[in-house]
């Protein structure tokens, strides 16, 4: 399923057709380019699943967490990882197989500890202010 953004004025109702389409995975690899809007899109995803908590990018602390009513939200930022085996030695497993949701931007610098089944989310930069968001469920 692929999804045109215009602004930002539109990017809730984006998070909310993600999360219908990930059905029951709480599994989400974010893909796109530096500046895509991965976290942006993240923190309303956040928002819509109930976390009171801020939420912001991880990069430098590699994963933040948030609270849920029932449970937690783990959001991921991979890119300063200089191999897999830091994801390895963070404990990767314990969270993306916790049965809480995980928010991974730069999953591909884990690539083969990835889940099996994940929501894929492909963001384009089609203009300054436009993206297009391919969704496969895995």
């Amino acid at each position: 399923m692929k999804i045109k953004v215009a602004s930002l004025i539109g990017l809730e109702d984006v998070a909310k057709t993600i999360l219908n389409q990930a059905n029951k995975e709480k599994i989400f690899l974010f893909f796109g380019s530096m500046g895509a809007g991965k976290t942006t899109l993240i923190n309303k995803l956040c928002e819509l699943l109930g976390t009171k908590d801020h939420t912001s990018s991880p990069t430098f602390s590699i994963v933040n967490e948030y609270e849920l009513e029932n449970g937690s939200i783990f959001h991921f930022d991979f890119y300063r990882l200089k191999n897999q085996n830091e994801g390895f030695d963070m404990g990767y497993e314990d969270y993306f197989y916790s049965g809480n949701y995980c928010f991974v931007e730069w999953p591909e610098k884990i690539a083969d500890l990835l889940p099996e089944h994940y929501t894929k989310v492909q963001i384009e930069i089609l203009g300054e202010t436009e993206r297009e968001i391919e969704l496969s469920v895995i």
